[in-house]
């Protein structure tokens, strides 16, 4: 079997995303084949920079105006040979019952009905695992050998990138919960420009800015604040060479892991046990009380960081020594 034509539904969200870039590579590997990939506007440019796929589609997610137009397109380009829904939902599951396919796959993890728009279900229900076997679950139904996932991705570098070697904190993300203190990571730009010699790149979003502007000014000399300055294709691109990424659970955290960068992230109430970061350059540092069930979930509100607040400094610059040793 040999060049197919595949259709590939994953709409958000970045993390999602990147979990979703080992199947691509495997179906191009072992079919050669065309992979055309479906994702929301926010993340075609970052779907472009993955190597396996041919050509990008957004999908309108706010638009519903545009999603006859974008159906009409999807059914003018042609016979997929097969189109697999990643995201599970019914607006994903929609997209690939209206290609034109005689085959039609999603994953263990559906709902919202979206199954009932599928000819085969990838794999049994298992959400005790990281998300990245979930989705190799079609690999498996497919008959492709389960190998070592791989996540090859090509990024550009921002203009203005320090010449020498530096680390990257990303203090902030989705929800408040999952943030670390600014005063903590704060410790922790002082100790890698004072003990390791690296200049700091604080990152974000445009949103992040202010936050940013805080942990460079307690961080003081050799700190600068790159929130909201890159797009996420040069942020890419920085991720790639920086020699360690600090990070709370957000996207960045996956960026880096992809290509290979240390990474340690920083968990609270949610678990690295589904969403971590994937391979072996990244470390997960969760609350002492999470030793004993490191897959524990708690509840939380969203502006609740107190279970963030039970990481110490200290055992923050313990992981961050190890990664920058190995």
């Amino acid at each position: 079997m040999a060049d197919l034509r595949i259709l590939l539904v994953k709409l958000s969200s970045l993390g999602d995303v990147f979990h979703a870039l080992p199947v691509a590579h495997a179906l191009q590997h072992h079919f050669q084949a065309r992979i055309d990939w479906v994702t929301q506007p926010e993340n075609v440019d970052l779907v472009q920079c993955f190597e396996p796929v041919h050509e990008v589609l957004s999908f309108p997610r706010r638009d519903r105006k545009a999603r006859g137009p974008f159906f009409k397109a999807l059914r003018a380009r042609g016979d997929y040979d097969m189109a697999i829904d990643l995201q599970g939902l019914l607006k994903s599951a929609w997209i690939v019952h209206k290609a034109r396919t005689r085959r039609r796959i999603g994953p263990s993890f559906q709902r919202e009905g979206a199954r009932f728009l599928y000819h085969e279900i990838a794999g049994r229900r298992n959400k005790d695992r990281h998300a990245v076997d979930e989705c190799l679950d079609v690999i498996r139904h497919l008959g492709l050998p389960d190998e070592e996932p791989v996540f090859p991705v090509k990024f550009r570098e921002p203009a203005g990138m320090p010449a020498g070697r530096y680390a990257v904190l990303a203090p902030c993300s989705k929800w408040g919960a999952k943030d670390w203190p600014v005063d903590r990571f704060i410790a922790v730009g002082q100790d890698l420009r004072d003990t390791y010699g690296m200049e700091v790149l604080v990152v974000g979003g445009p949103d992040h800015g202010a936050v940013g502007d805080q942990v460079v000014a307690g961080i003081g000399d050799g700190a600068t604040n790159w929130c909201g300055r890159t797009s996420l294709v040069e942020l890419g691109g920085m991720l790639e060479q920086a020699a360690v990424l600090v990070c709370n659970d957000s996207g960045p955290m996956h960026m880096a892991a992809a290509v290979g960068t240390r990474v340690v992230a920083l968990f609270g109430p949610t678990t690295p046990v589904r969403t971590g970061p994937w391979g072996p350059t990244a470390t997960t540092v969760r609350p002492k009380r999470f030793d004993a069930n490191p897959g524990e979930v708690l509840p939380f509100r969203s502006d609740d960081n107190s279970v963030m607040r039970e990481i110490e400094v200290d055992h923050v610059l313990s992981a961050v020594a190890v990664a920058l040793d190995s």
